[in-house]
């Protein structure tokens, strides 16, 4: 699938911000089979003093940008031109055994950006929880395959939790969220990369976008028309990274384009930095995926 993206980031300030040092997580990764960006446009308002592009350990692309000069609003536009390939999902009853897969994990030596070693420990915004631990384990017994147990936890957490924007804030841990019941789906992903890393397996955050429109006779995705969030769990070293969508309970397919993968939202948020200045702020933000015809 061909898309074009668009996404328009809008800061609006109570008192005007004097200095400005922000780093950007908006363009999307080139992933070998499945990914390719063609063109990425990045437009601000006001314009930057200084702009420095670069990358993450991750591979996640990073802009850094700097404004001196006062302003009361800050708009960050981005047009992207992405081809996506889906990856057939392997057979999951033929995919390793959960005991397998921890073990291999566990014994994993490499800490390159693509270890599962990096999903394995609890993170700054995803800390274990004995709660959501044991919930989890009830998909997981040791001897069945990995990926048909993450299915279950997936189609689980979709049937068990409501979707409800503005239930939960962008810091609300996972076992708040799951206390309740409801959330977004940022609060699905980390509860569910929580219950993984609690019971041994590595898991990871992924940050992106859904397409806007769905096929004909298709029902519309929830977080379309927002940046959205899934999983990819760790499957062994012959299947790799999984890409598992919780609030739509669909593996992550032609229709996920992928801005940036980390540990927990804290390694992707689309944008973080330092501002000087005092008073409050409004986001607004709005996302457009559109396939094109070829």
């Amino acid at each position: 699938m061909l898309y074009d993206i668009r996404q328009t980031t809008t800061y609006s300030y109570t008192v005007p911000v004097r200095v400005a040092r922000q780093v950007l997580r908006m363009t999307p990764v080139d992933r070998l089979g499945h990914q390719h960006v063609i063109a990425h446009m990045l437009d601000l308002s006001p314009e930057a003093a200084e702009i420095e592009h670069g990358s993450d350990f991750f591979g996640n692309g990073l802009t850094w940008l700097t404004l001196e000069q006062p302003h009361d609003y800050l708009e960050i536009s981005t047009r992207s031109r992405v081809e996506v390939t889906a990856t057939p999902l392997p057979e999951p009853a033929a995919t390793e055994s959960v005991d397998a897969v921890r073990a291999a994990g566990q014994t994993e030596f490499d800490v390159g950006p693509r270890s599962p070693v990096h999903g394995l420990f609890p993170s700054r915004a995803i800390p274990l929880d004995a709660a959501i631990t044991e919930w989890t384990q009830t998909s997981f017994p040791a001897d069945r395959p990995i990926l048909e147990a993450g299915l279950e936890l997936m189609h689980r957490i979709k049937d068990d939790f409501v979707y409800e924007p503005g239930s939960t804030l962008v810091t609300t841990p996972p076992h708040e969220a799951f206390a309740a019941r409801r959330g977004v789906c940022q609060d699905f992903a980390q509860v569910m990369i929580c219950g993984l890393r609690g019971l041994g397996l590595p898991a990871r955050y992924v940050s992106g976008y859904l397409r806007t429109v769905p096929p004909e006779g298709q029902q519309r995705l929830e977080g379309a028309d927002a940046t959205h969030a899934w999983v990819e769990l760790w499957c062994g070293r012959e299947v790799g990274w999984i890409g598992l969508d919780p609030t739509n309970a669909i593996p992550a397919g032609d229709d996920h384009i992928i801005l940036a993968v980390g540990r927990d939202y804290a390694d992707v948020a689309p944008v973080d930095g330092v501002i000087i200045a005092s008073g409050e702020h409004i986001l607004a933000v709005g996302v457009d995926v559109i396939p094109v015809e070829r």
